[in-house]
């Protein structure tokens, strides 16, 4: 498969994860880790329902013991973070500074073999914490005592985590993507086992929540995951983070049209700051390429 063609099958991962924020918010009071356990499980069940035509897929599932737990640890240790995250801080905010992993993995990419970081990475990691900074100024009873310090935590503790899942599956770009079913399984049975643990059992209770909740499993924690396991593998890697930063500005423009935020200026503000981080973080890359 061309570089090329990979990177837009990629891409089409980060079309179904500007709907992620916008699902959740909708699925309702489900708690996180039943959330993950309910939404994991359709997800792994959409990869697996490919080996009933090809039972091949099924081998996928014999890999090395640090494959397995790099792809359970950041499909698991990322969505745990960021489903609590929406439900500690508000969506729209929670969201863009869970948005800061394309940005880091524009960074995390560069050491990479043959790679090196360079001063346009770091002009580029400036300028997206600025963005981080605008937001939460924008928040005038934002304390550390606040409410929704633990929600950005997680935020910022689950864009660190995927975008060293990302990094790290292109040195294991041998192992087919029918793996990741495996993994999005392996993911619910431990949010299952978390939710019974940690949490009271909340059911959607109208039919919307029920859809919003189908929806997650089938698109942005389903399909997307498969389409960005060839991304990251196949594809151009730095192109694909810069791209992402379509997704928080595709993602809060739908949380605004759903009533899910507010237009204001400082959402836009920081907008703009990540995605021209993510640019000039990636500057050196365009420039090789054209």
């Amino acid at each position: 498969m061309p570089p090329s063609s990979a990177t837009a099958i990629g891409f089409g991962a980060v079309l179904l994860w500007s709907l992620l924020a916008l699902f959740t918010a909708a699925s309702g009071t489900v708690p996180p880790f039943q959330l993950a356990a309910m939404t994991f499980l359709l997800g792994g069940l959409v990869g697996a329902g490919t080996w009933l035509r090809r039972p091949r897929g099924l081998r996928a599932l014999w890999q090395p013991a640090q494959v397995w737990f790099l792809g359970v640890g950041g499909l698991f240790g990322y969505h745990a973070l960021y489903f609590a995250a929406l439900r500690l801080a508000p969506p729209a905010e929670a969201g863009l500074i869970n948005y800061l992993w394309p940005l880091l993995i524009v960074l995390f990419s560069a050491f990479l073999p043959g790679e090196r970081l360079k001063l346009t990475h770091v002009a580029g990691a400036l300028a997206g914490f600025a963005g981080v900074v605008v937001l939460i100024s924008g928040k005038a009873d934002l304390s550390l005592e606040g409410a929704s310090v633990p929600g950005y935590a997680a935020a910022a503790a689950a864009a660190f985590v995927w975008a060293g899942y990302s990094v790290l599956s292109r040195r294991f770009g041998s192992v087919p993507t029918d793996a990741v079913a495996g993994f999005c399984l392996a993911t619910a049975a431990l949010s299952f086992l978390c939710h019974l643990v940690f949490e009271t059992t909340v059911w959607p209770a109208t039919p919307g929540q029920w859809l919003a909740v189908a929806s997650l499993g089938v698109g942005p924690v389903g399909i997307a995951f498969y389409l960005w396991d060839v991304g990251v593998k196949k594809g151009d890697i730095r192109l694909l983070g810069v791209a992402s930063y379509a997704a928080p500005v595709l993602s809060t423009l739908i949380l605004v049209a759903a009533g899910f935020a507010a237009p204001t200026w400082q959402l836009a503000a920081a907008c703009a700051l990540i995605v021209v981080g993510a640019l000039v973080a990636s500057l050196d890359a365009l420039r090789r390429r054209r």
